[in-house]
């Protein structure tokens, strides 16, 4: 009997730990490891793959490349994006698209909450005008307290849900937009489900929470932008390109909004001369919100499930695209959660 392959096409981990391979090993799968760039890349490495797994940015899954994957039955992505991944030709090729977005959903929430704190209470500007010598703390002043302020969510998956549950000692209120959420899921939290627009109007604070798609691709441009107050500021731990940058800098500059704390970019990483880079308003992180002294365990780890569920005739617990039939005909019924 042919054994279940799976094919890792890099990891922007490094190594994944010693006792993960061993985990597949002794569920009967063999995994292979090697970093793909190409589609030569990937007809060598991962042609004859049962999954493919994607542990990082490889951007190679486009609709003429996923047709090389010829046994592939499913695309294991690590984390949550999967903005890489031709998701629409994966669903023609009846390619289950999976993603892990539980495995790093605490840890980005507190990058967002802790962006959100430095950023209003102006902690990296203090900062730094500390270390240039200046001892002024009468020379910026926070944006506006916590208490009483609203929190304005875009999109209502597990890291703004997360997020809710870390502010909630706050005592401020939470408004959230999100056409697949229930309002009623929403309410059990005490958030309130508003459109978009009355999101942007109302919050003092906005964070990103919402995937890339061809709908979501620049969907906080100029005309959102002058929808916010000029107090508001503007968390983004999603994607880069969820923001029309350009907009952003002129929003930035021109006192639309107060301030940015972004750990995503439109280009990453920024040519030296972002504009970004050089405001005092502006909180910049490398795409790090995922990270803390766990995230290669629990990173790596959700994958290696989800290919176990996958190898064991299961459905993984998040498939992305759910409307797929697909290409194996002896997958279990989806289970919740």
């Amino acid at each position: 009997m042919a054994r279940f392959r799976v094919a890792l096409v890099g990891s922007d981990v490094g190594d994944i730990p010693e006792h993960l391979p061993k985990k597949l090993e002794a569920t009967g799968v063999e995994l292979s490891v090697s970093d793909c760039w190409t589609k030569e890349d990937l007809v060598r490495h991962a042609a004859d793959a049962d999954v493919v797994w994607i542990c990082g940015g490889r951007p190679i899954f486009q609709a003429e490349n996923l047709k090389v994957l010829k046994k592939c039955g499913a695309l294991v992505r690590s984390g949550t994006g999967t903005d890489n991944v031709d998701s629409k030709a994966a669903t023609e090729l009846g390619i289950l698209v999976v993603n892990t977005p539980y495995a790093i959903a605490d840890t980005v929430a507190d990058h967002a909450v802790a962006l959100l704190f430095s950023l209003v209470r102006l902690v990296t500007r203090h900062d730094r005008a500390v270390h240039r010598g200046e001892w002024d703390s009468m020379a910026a002043l926070p944006h506006r307290r916590f208490r009483g302020a609203t929190l304005g969510l875009i999109a209502f998956g597990r890291i703004p849900r997360d997020m809710v549950q870390k502010l909630s000692g706050f005592h401020m209120s939470f408004v959230a937009h999100d056409p697949y959420a229930p309002a009623e899921a929403m309410a059990s939290l005490g958030v309130r489900s508003l459109p978009l627009d009355e999101v942007l109007r109302t919050s003092d604070y906005v964070s990103l929470h919402c995937p890339l798609t061809e709908k979501t691709g620049g969907m906080i441009g100029e005309r959102e932008f002058r929808l916010m107050q000029p107090h508001s500021v503007l968390v983004n731990t999603a994607r880069g390109k969820v923001v029309d940058q350009k907009a952003l800098i002129r929003a930035l500059q021109e006192g639309w909004i107060a301030g940015a704390a972004l750990d995503v970019l439109q280009e990453e990483p920024p040519e030296p001369d972002n504009p970004l880079l050089a405001m005092e308003n502006v909180i910049i992180t490398p795409h790090s919100g995922g990270h803390a002294d766990t995230w290669p365990e629990e990173f790596c780890g959700a994958s290696v499930d989800a290919i176990i569920d996958l190898a064991q005739g299961r459905y993984p617990r998040s498939v992305v695209n759910a409307n797929v039939k697909p290409r194996w005909d002896k997958l279990s019924p989806p289970r919740q959660g």
